[in-house]
């Protein structure tokens, strides 16, 4: 899996891209199909920086979150939550009960 992090219309903090990859690798743990995760910071207001992650993952469709602060790092802390509850519900479609298809039959209705 990769963390791809880009920044627009500026460049990052020292440290901060370091610290943008190793929180986002921690989404790793919600969901083990996870490709890759591509992460922005947008500055073109330097004074509310927005973060967006996009998480890839095989078979599913892009979890995809923006949050906006005052600094990089509390936008960041403010996304992630939002995909970890977008991995959470991909991950109960994929392997919750209802994922099989088989519906569950009683004992009461073979006989």
């Amino acid at each position: 899996m990769q963390v791809n992090v880009s920044a627009r219309h500026g460049n990052l903090q020292p440290g901060d891209q370091e610290l943008i990859v190793e929180k986002a690798e921690k989404l790793r743990r919600l969901y083990d199909r996870i490709t890759s995760i591509e992460v922005t910071v947008d500055l073109q207001q330097q004074d509310h920086p927005s973060v967006e992650i996009q998480v890839s993952a095989e078979h599913a469709d892009d979890c995809v979150a923006t949050s906006d602060s005052s600094t990089v790092i509390s936008a960041l802390d403010l996304v992630i939550p939002k995909v970890e509850q977008q991995l959470r519900k991909l991950k109960e479609k994929k392997t919750g009960h209802r994922a099989t298809g088989h519906k569950h039959m009683d004992l009461a209705d073979t006989e």
